[in-house]
C-alpha cells in the first residue's frame, strides 16, 4: 500500500503514541507434558497464532497406558490475540461482513447517479443525499443487532427493574452515536431525548472499570431481592435519583410504586405518604418530552414543536414547585421517604448538586445537563464546552474507545473519529462510518476526500477501503465481498481487483462463473478474457479436455485451440483407425456443434460427420448415405483446416466409396481434385517436415487405383 497512514509526523492521518504499553499476556493450555523441547509460533488467519508445542524425548519408555497417541510428539494450539472487547465472535464479523455489503453496494451506486446528475442543483443533490446515507445508517444498524428490551417491556415484570436482554456491542453503539450527530438531522431538535435512548440502551458500556447507573440497578436489583421494606434502604433511593437523572421515566415509577405504603395494610396508617409517593410518580410520568416521534410504551407528555414544549414545560414545572412547597410534607413521618421525594423533586426542577450526585459518569452528567437544564442548547461547540465541564466534575481514569469517540465527535475533529474508529471498532468500522463522517461534515469530506502524495495519489477514504478490502480477501470465507470495495476506488481498486481477480482458485466452476460475473458487472473485458483462458489451460492440463476446450471457445482464444487441435493430432496417430477416434470421439461430443473455425478442431468436427456417414454405409444402408459419405470427403479434402497428413488416411478409409459397384459417387472434377491432392502429396515427401503415414504398404497404389476406376466410370456416366 502507497504511504504509511500511521506516521508520527505533523501530516499523518491517523497520528499514534510512540509510547510502550504493557504486554499482554495470553495462555496457551497445551496439555503436553514437560519438558518442552522447543516451541514454534506462526501466523495463522486473521488474529490466530499456531503455536506448536514439542515434547522432549524421554530416554526410557513409558508405559502403553501413559501414552497419549495424540501427544506423542508435541501439540499445535491457536492462540487468539484479539479477544475482541465488545463480546462479537468471527462468526458475528464475518455475518456483518456479508450483510453490509448490499447496502454499502446502493450507497455507491446512488452516489454514481448523483454525481451524474449535473443539471440539478446542488442542495437538492445534498438533501437526497442525506436521505441515502440515513437509509443507509439505518439498514447497518439494523444489522448490527437489535435494541435492548424497552421500557415497556421492564414494566411488565413486576420483579425486575433492569430487564435482562442481550449484550449491548460498542460497535452498534459506536455506529448509532455516528447517526445521532453526523446523520440524522431530526435528532439535532431532539438531541436530549436521543441520548437519553442511547444512555439506556448502552451506559453499560461507558465504561468497564468504574460504576455506572446501569451497574448501579443491578446491584440494587440484586438487594431488594432480599429486602421487605425497600423504603428503609438507602440503595433503594439512591438508584431511583440516578434513574431520574438519566431520564429512565418507566424505571423510576415502577420503583416508586414499590414503596411499602402501596401495600393494602399500610394504606390507612401511611395514606398522606402514599399520597404524596403516588404525586412524584404522577409527575414523573408527565413530564414533558420533545419527540417528533412519541415511542409507544414511554412515559411522559410528548410534544412535538418547541412552543408546545415550553408551554408544557412551564406548567409542570409550576406543579413540581407547588408539591415541593406543600404543606404535606411535614405530615409525613418517614425521614427517608420524604427525603428522598424531595431529592426526586430537585432533580425534576434542575438542582445542580443533587443531579450531579445521582449521576456516576460524565455523560450521565451531560445528559441530565440536555434533560433538565439546557434542554434547547444547539451547536457542537456549546455541547463540547459542557462535556467538558462534566468531565471535570465527574472525572474518568481511563476513557475506553467509545468515550474517546464521542469526544472526537463533540471536538469536532474527524482525524480523532477516524483514529478511534480504526483502534477500537476495526477496519470494518472505517470503510463503512467514512460515508456517515463526510456526510455531516465538510471539514470531514475535504479531509477524507483530498489526494494525498504520500498516499500515493490516492485520499485517506481510499486508502482505509483498500485496507479493509484486503483484509476481506485474505480469508477464504470473504474474498467474495473484497471486489465491492475494491471497485469503489477510483484510483487503485480497479488495478488491485485484476490483481485479486488473478489470484482466485480456478480449479472449481463456480468460483470462476463468479469471477466472470464480476468483470461484467465493473466492465473488466480483459481480465474476463485472461481468467477464461487460464482456466481453459489449467482444466487441459489436468486432463478435463472438454472443460478446458469449453473455458478457450468462450475466450475466443483462437491460438491456444489450434494448438490443442494439433495435441489432438498427436493423440490420434498418424492414422485416423477406428480405435484412435473412439478414444477423442467423446470430446467432440462435448464440444458442440459451435466448434467454429480454429483450425484443427474444425477438422475433427467434419470428420467426425464423416465417419459417422462412412459407418453407415458399411453396415449395408441405402445409397443415399455413400453419396453423402462422398460429400463429405470432397469438403474435408477441399477444406484448407484439414492437415496434410492425413489426406492420404482419409482417401484409404473411402476405398469403398471409389469402388462403388452401383454408380460413381465422385464427379470428373471432384475425382481430378482428389488426384491433385494425391499429387501434392507425392510432391511434399521432399519436405524435411513431412509426416508419413502409418498405412499398409499397398494403400497408395490401392488409392489410385480407386481414383482411376471412378474416373473412367464418370467420365462415361457425363458423357
Amino acid at each position: 500500500m502507497p504511504g504509511r497512514p500511521s506516521d508520527s509526523g505533523s501530516e499523518a492521518v491517523v497520528p499514534f503514541s510512540p509510547e510502550f504499553r504493557d504486554p499482554v499476556v495470553y495462555p496457551v493450555h497445551h496439555g503436553v507434558r514437560p519438558p518442552l523441547l522447543r516451541v514454534y509460533v506462526a501466523w495463522s488467519r486473521g488474529s490466530l497464532l499456531h503455536v506448536a508445542c514439542l515434547r522432549q524425548p524421554s530416554p526410557e519408555p513409558e508405559p502403553e497406558d501413559s501414552v497419549d497417541e495424540g501427544e506423542a510428539g508435541g501439540k499445535v494450539v491457536e492462540v487468539r490475540l484479539r479477544a475482541g472487547e465488545d463480546g462479537i465472535s468471527e462468526a458475528q464479523r464475518r455475518r456483518i461482513a456479508y450483510e453490509s455489503v448490499p447496502a454499502f453496494a446502493l450507497l455507491q451506486s446512488r452516489k454514481n447517479s448523483l454525481m451524474a446528475m449535473s443539471r440539478m442543483s446542488s442542495s437538492l443533490l445534498r438533501g437526497e443525499w442525506w436521505q441515502h446515507v440515513l437509509e443507509y445508517s439505518k439498514n447497518i444498524s439494523e444489522l448490527l443487532g437489535t435494541r435492548r428490551l424497552s421500557s415497556d417491556m421492564v414494566i411488565e415484570d413486576p420483579r425486575m427493574v433492569v430487564q435482562p436482554s442481550e449484550e449491548p456491542t460498542s460497535l452498534k453503539a459506536a455506529w448509532e452515536l455516528m447517526e445521532i450527530f453526523y446523520v440524522d438531522k431530526q435528532s439535532l431538535t431532539w438531541l436530549p431525548e436521543r441520548l437519553v435512548d442511547w444512555s439506556e440502551d448502552y451506559d453499560s458500556l461507558l465504561t468497564r472499570t468504574e460504576l455506572t447507573i446501569h451497574s448501579k440497578l443491578v446491584n440494587m436489583q440484586k438487594k431488594l431481592a432480599n429486602v421487605k421494606v425497600v423504603e428503609d434502604d438507602p440503595d433503594y433511593w439512591e438508584g431511583m435519583s440516578s434513574a431520574l437523572a438519566v431520564g429512565w421515566l418507566d424505571i423510576v415509577v415502577k420503583l416508586l410504586r414499590f414503596h411499602g405504603s402501596y401495600q393494602l395494610d399500610q394504606l390507612d396508617n401511611r395514606e398522606t405518604e402514599n399520597g404524596l409517593v403516588e404525586a412524584v410518580a404522577v409527575l414523573v410520568s408527565t413530564m414533558p418530552r420533545l419527540r417528533p416521534d412519541p415511542t409507544s410504551g414511554k412515559l411522559g407528555q410528548f410534544c412535538k414543536t418547541r412552543p408546545d414544549f415550553i408551554k408544557a414545560w412551564e406548567k409542570w414545572r409550576g406543579h413540581l414547585s407547588k408539591l415541593e412547597r406543600s404543606a404535606f410534607w411535614v405530615q409525613c413521618s418517614h425521614d427517608q421517604t420524604r427525603e428522598g421525594l424531595q431529592k426526586l423533586l430537585k432533580i425534576m426542577l434542575g438542582d445542580i448538586t443533587n443531579i450531579t450526585s445521582a449521576t456516576c459518569h460524565w455523560m450521565e452528567l451531560l445528559v441530565s445537563h440536555l434533560l433538565y437544564i439546557r434542554q434547547f442548547m444547539v451547536g457542537l461547540e456549546g455541547l463540547n464546552n459542557l462535556a467538558h465541564k462534566c468531565r471535570q466534575l465527574k472525572p474518568t481514569v481511563h476513557y475506553n474507545g467509545l468515550m474517546s469517540l464521542l469526544i472526537g465527535i463533540l471536538e469536532e475533529s474527524p482525524e480523532v473519529v477516524l483514529a478511534e474508529c480504526s483502534k477500537t471498532f476495526g477496519p470494518w468500522m472505517v470503510a463503512h462510518g467514512i460515508e456517515l463522517l463526510t456526510a455531516g461534515s465538510d471539514h470531514a469530506d475535504v479531509l477524507l476526500h483530498e489526494e494525498r502524495y504520500s498516499l500515493g495519489g490516492i485520499s485517506v477514504e481510499e486508502l482505509h477501503r483498500l485496507v479493509y478490502a484486503q483484509i476481506l480477501s485474505s480469508h477464504p470465507l470473504t474474498c467474495q465481498i473484497a471486489p465491492t470495495y475494491l471497485a469503489s476506488c477510483p484510483k487503485q481498486g480497479i488495478g488491485l481487483l485484476e490483481i485479486l481477480l488473478y489470484k482466485q482458485p480456478i480449479q472449481h466452476h463456480q468460483v470462476i462463473l463468479k469471477n466472470l460475473e464480476i468483470c461484467r458487472l465493473y466492465e473488466l473485458d480483459n481480465i474476463s478474457v485472461n481468467v477464461l483462458k487460464t482456466a481453459g489451460m489449467y482444466n487441459w492440463k489436468h486432463g478435463r479436455r472438454g472443460f478446458g476446450i469449453y473455458w478457450l471457445q468462450l475466450a475466443r482464444d483462437e491460438v491456444r485451440l489450434n494448438r490443442i487441435a494439433q495435441q489432438l493430432f498427436k493423440c490420434i496417430g498418424k492414422s485416423l483407425s477406428d480405435d484412435s477416434f473412439k478414444q477423442w470421439e467423446g470430446l467432440l461430443e462435448l464440444l458442440g456443434t459451435q466448434v467454429g473455425s480454429s483450425g484443427g478442431l474444425e477438422f475433427l468436427h467434419k470428420y467426425r460427420d464423416f465417419k459417422r456417414t462412412l459407418k453407415q454405409v458399411e453396415d449395408g444402408r441405402a445409397s443415399n448415405a455413400a453419396r453423402q459419405a462422398a460429400e463429405s470427403l470432397v469438403q474435408l479434402m477441399r477444406s484448407p483446416s484439414t492437415p496434410q497428413q492425413f489426406w492420404l488416411p482419409l482417401l484409404h478409409d473411402s476405398l469403398k466409396l471409389l469402388n462403388w459397384k452401383a454408380h460413381p459417387l465422385l464427379t470428373v472434377s471432384e475425382t481430378n481434385l482428389l488426384l491433385n491432392k494425391l499429387q501434392d502429396l507425392s510432391m511434399g515427401k521432399l519436405r524435411p517436415d513431412f509426416v508419413a503415414a502409418d498405412l499398409p504398404p499397398n494403400a497408395l497404389s490401392s488409392i489410385r487405383l480407386g481414383l482411376a476406376t471412378n474416373l473412367g466410370r464418370a467420365i462415361l456416366e457425363e458423357c
